[in-house]
């Protein structure tokens, strides 16, 4: 599993029942894919730097959850079909200390250049610049 955020931005004028059963509708979402809600935070009503569908502030939320990749296309397609919503953005957090699935390397793997390793670097790259510079 790995961890996401969620920012939500719903329209402003929605009243607070139907706000918290959009907000609802999502976290099910997550919940129905496998995945674990780790916090929800309402923002409020905030102006935006720009004007979506006429409307110039929105009510932000922010969801933080555990869920495997594979589900994350099926939440954003219910996503897309709220009337509610104006827009939204997933993002992928830093994998934690305990996942495997991170793209770097393990420490022990890293390898580190030496003086010599930098002396033949830039002398490959003077090389370079001479060559581009005689064409």
């Amino acid at each position: 599993m790995r961890r996401y955020e969620l920012m939500l931005l719903l329209k402003p004028d929605l009243e607070d029942d139907k706000l918290q059963s959009a907000v609802e509708r999502v976290t099910r979402a997550v919940v129905n894919g496998g995945g674990n809600l780790t916090k929800i935070s309402p923002w409020g009503k905030r102006r935006m730097a720009y004007p979506i569908q006429h409307y110039r502030e929105a009510s932000y939320y922010l969801l933080h959850f555990d869920i495997e990749p594979s589900a994350i296309r099926e939440i954003e397609r219910g996503l897309l079909i709220s009337e509610e919503l104006l827009r939204h953005l997933v993002t992928l957090l830093e994998p934690r200390a305990g996942d495997s699935e991170g793209d770097a390397p393990p420490p022990d793997e890293v390898t580190e250049l030496g003086s010599d390793d930098i002396e033949v670097a830039a002398e490959f790259d003077e090389e370079d610049a001479v060559a581009a510079a005689e064409a």
